[in-house]
């Protein structure tokens, strides 16, 4: 049974930083597209960022773009989030997911097959 934990998260200030890690277990493949969204209270999930299996051409949410970096390692199929510049209304759960198979949409909730259970992020002001 395929497993994703994230870990990482905590209280930071603003302006502050903190690297979300993601380990996926229980599959015998190198996951296709890996990422990231991100749950405030009474939002929907929106997407954060997306990484090929390629580790060519990340994608961002333009809302994190220059200040949060995807990076992945294929042989330990665990995906990484270094976010910096970090602003209060960033306080969210963050979760990794994780897609068995090619599909094109990184941005898409539906594109991905597996999630984490999330890790909160609260930035202070």
């Amino acid at each position: 049974q395929v497993q994703l934990v994230e870990s990482g998260g905590g209280l930071v200030q603003t302006g502050g930083s903190l690297r979300l890690s993601c380990a996926a277990s229980g599959g015998t493949f190198t996951f296709n597209t890996m990422g990231w969204f991100r749950q405030a209270p009474g939002k929907e999930r929106e997407f954060v960022a997306g990484i090929r299996p390629s580790a060519t051409n990340p994608m961002y949410a333009e809302s994190v773009q220059g200040r949060f970096t995807i990076s992945r390692d294929n042989a330990k199929n665990t995906v990484y989030l270094q976010m910096n510049s970090l602003k209060p209304e960033e306080t969210a759960v963050y979760y990794c997911a994780a897609a068995g198979r090619f599909r094109y949409s990184i941005v898409s909730r539906s594109s991905y097959d597996y999630w984490g259970q999330g890790t909160q992020v609260t930035i202070s002001s």
